[in-house]
């Protein structure tokens, strides 16, 4: 008996000398595939946010894209309305130019020598700084406007920065009557009287 149990504690130490190696290479392995797995986990959550940073800076290019493309709308806009002021500056100062060939400066010196002068009384009365009013566009298309118990005619173009909606006035300089605009100190329209 004594045999057996010597033989059953050598199987047995035998069992238990293979068998713990190979449970601790089990444990092993397995430890290793834990490792493996949460690598891998590791590595699609790094694939997933590097697709969304991705897409996001994919988002940022198109909006900036967008932006330059309104951008250069806006420009090339900004350039149409600059040549389209240009073109009506241009034809302003041709039309100016044709009103002062046609207009005759001595027939105004003519009016005001053979006394076609507002009264010292009446002018102190309706004209000068103190005394403003509108013009309005229509007055300006045709060419005349009433004030003061009197007709003035416009004999210069209409001052391209002047608005209809601002006050003006009329002053008499040197013997001529001109429109001023209190906005444009120096800059002045010239005018015709009929008493």
């Amino acid at each position: 008996m004594k045999l057996v149990g010597v033989i059953s504690t050598a199987v047995l130490s035998l069992t238990l000398g293979i068998a713990a190696p190979a449970y601790a290479q089990q444990e092993q392995q397995d430890k290793n595939n834990q490792q493996d797995e949460k690598n891998a986990q590791q590595q699609d959550k790094n694939t997933q946010q590097e697709q969304k940073s991705a897409q996001q800076q994919d988002k940022n290019n198109n909006q900036e894209e967008k932006s330059a493309q309104q951008q250069d709308k806006n420009n090339q806009q900004e350039q149409k309305n600059a040549q389209q002021q240009d073109r009506n500056n241009k034809q302003e100062d041709r039309n100016a130019q044709q009103r002062t060939q046609q207009a005759e400066p001595g027939k105004q010196a003519q009016q005001h020598a053979s006394g076609n002068r507002i009264p010292d009384d009446r002018y102190k009365a309706n004209f000068g700084r103190e005394h403003t009013f509108r013009v309005s566009q229509g007055d300006y298309g045709n060419r005349r406007f009433q004030y003061g118990g009197y007709w003035f005619g416009f004999v210069g173009a209409w001052p391209a920065n002047w608005l209809y909606t601002q006050d003006v006035f009329v002053v008499e300089i040197d013997g001529m009557y001109y429109l001023c605009n209190p906005m444009y100190p120096g800059v002045n329209l010239a005018l015709s009287v009929t008493l």
